[in-house]
């Protein structure tokens, strides 16, 4: 592993450590997840993949749809937030690993539903996770990524905000590149739809852990962003308080050979 692979694998471990509770905590990380069954189709016979789960909130929400669902994240601390939610629904067809996603420790063909949400901006090269979840998904089988997507013209100031919130992110997807690497795999039956993750400020600076002094500049440069909308977040007040919104894009596949 490269030098900068390990920093970020450490950035990674350090943030998603610290995050691990309050992230479960953020009521927009609840949002919308229906739509994801939608776009996914998930059957009573599909044993499914969820890629960097995080505290198990899309896995155990998929759960009782499938027959099986394992996730899989780097952070040991997300892992045991997913365990102790999986315990608190009571339910029993979830598995949970501890590991890398490039490449996933699984055999080709392993899985008929392979799912991620909220993750892409975290990897050095996301493009090489979707091969892994298109490599581990068995011909038939659906493709599901969830994440922000931003026009190219904003993007740059969104990394520019992000970085300061948290280290370990790399860089938003831009409008049609998920398209273009679902195509461009060969994926079927491509669809896609969006929605907005709504969060209050102050709560997201909460849950968050930015660099000493950084947590001004994040708050001096979304609340100026009001009305001009340069980070592609729509930031606004609402009651005395500054509101802004994550754009979120679900592209969902099929593998047809």
């Amino acid at each position: 592993m490269k030098s900068t692979e390990k920093e970020h694998k450490r950035q990674i471990i350090d943030q998603f450590s610290k995050q691990a509770v309050p992230f479960t905590e953020l009521p927009g990380h609840l949002s919308a997840i229906e739509m994801l069954t939608e776009l996914s189709q998930p059957h009573k016979d599909d044993q499914a993949l969820d890629v960097a789960c995080g505290p198990g909130l899309v896995a155990c929400a998929f759960a009782p749809q499938v027959q099986h669902i394992e996730g899989i994240d780097i952070t040991q601390a997300m892992i045991d937030q997913a365990q102790k939610r999986q315990q608190e629904e009571d339910l029993k067809n979830i598995s949970w690993k501890t590991g890398t996603v490039d490449p996933l420790p699984y055999g080709s063909e392993s899985f008929s539903l392979v799912i991620t949400r909220y993750s892409f901006h975290h990897f050095l090269h996301p493009r090489n996770v979707l091969s892994e979840m298109i490599r581990v998904c068995r011909p038939g089988g659906r493709i599901l990524v969830a994440d922000a997507v931003l026009p190219a013209d904003k993007a740059e100031a969104y990394d520019r905000m992000e970085k300061l919130r948290d280290s370990s992110h790399t860089r938003v997807l831009k409008t049609g590149e998920l398209d273009n690497w679902f195509k461009s795999f060969g994926l079927t039956e491509c669809r896609q739809c969006g929605y907005s993750v709504d969060v209050e400020l102050e709560a997201q600076l909460n849950a968050s852990f930015p660099e000493p002094g950084d947590e001004v500049h994040l708050r001096k440069m979304i609340t100026n962003d009001i009305g001009k909308n340069a980070l592609g977040i729509n930031a606004r007040k609402q009651n005395e308080a500054i509101w802004f919104s994550y754009p979120i894009s679900v592209y969902a596949g099929r593998k047809s050979f």
